[in-house]
């Protein structure tokens, strides 16, 4: 399998549930700028949509988005427990997480990476975000992960995307369970080696 990501980007978050899962994957750089590999290779001739993640398998099927390939690498090693099983209102559960995380933070996080937005618009979409993460750190109350107390693909992402809080000026210190979810993933090793792998820990 081939994983094209950019460094620090969602990509991140099935980087590490690849590294969870235990699976062989060759990570390919895919400029998320100029939208060329590193040997020069149009991005946008494997990817038209030009945005990472992207997970390309061995009889070269490609699969887009973040939720649906870490949903696809936590079934291919079931007694891993990445995900609940198929068909499962646990599973419904996760793929709520995966939607909320998609829709209500990464999506939050897009005008403040756009250097073209005006700052009253930034303004909006901040005070929306804040109000999305107070919320989760109140689902996170007397559990270690989204799911409970074990980890599942939907704590990569959301790892993933409150990374971007400090750079776009969103304080995290009034969530205190969303800092200790924190400090539990960033201490999992499977996060430390996609981490350093993406050059973003020595």
């Amino acid at each position: 399998m081939k994983l094209y990501y950019s460094p620090g980007a969602c990509s991140l978050s099935p980087h590490i549930v690849l590294r969870e899962a235990g699976l062989a994957f060759e990570p390919v750089l895919a400029s998320t700028k100029s939208h060329k590999l590193q040997d020069g290779t149009d991005y946008y001739g494997i990817n038209p949509l030009g945005y990472v993640p992207l997970l390309e398998l061995d009889d070269g099927t490609r699969l887009r988005e973040g939720p649906a390939i870490v949903q696809y690498i936590a079934d291919q090693v079931p007694t891993r427990n990445l995900a609940p099983a198929n068909g499962t209102l646990p599973r419904y559960r996760l793929q709520e997480w995966l939607t909320f995380i998609g829709t209500e933070i990464h999506k939050g996080f897009s005008p403040l990476f756009n250097p073209a937005m005006p700052e009253e618009a930034k303004k909006i979409s901040r005070d929306k975000l804040v109000s999305r993460l107070q919320w989760v750190d109140g689902q996170l109350t007397g559990k270690a992960f989204l799911m409970g107390e074990h980890f599942s693909v939907a704590d990569a992402y959301l790892f993933v995307v409150t990374n971007w809080a400090k750079p776009m000026a969103i304080d995290l210190a009034p969530y205190k369970n969303l800092l200790a979810f924190r400090e539990r993933m960033a201490a999992r090793p499977a996060v430390q080696e996609a981490m350093k792998a993406e050059g973003l820990l020595k």
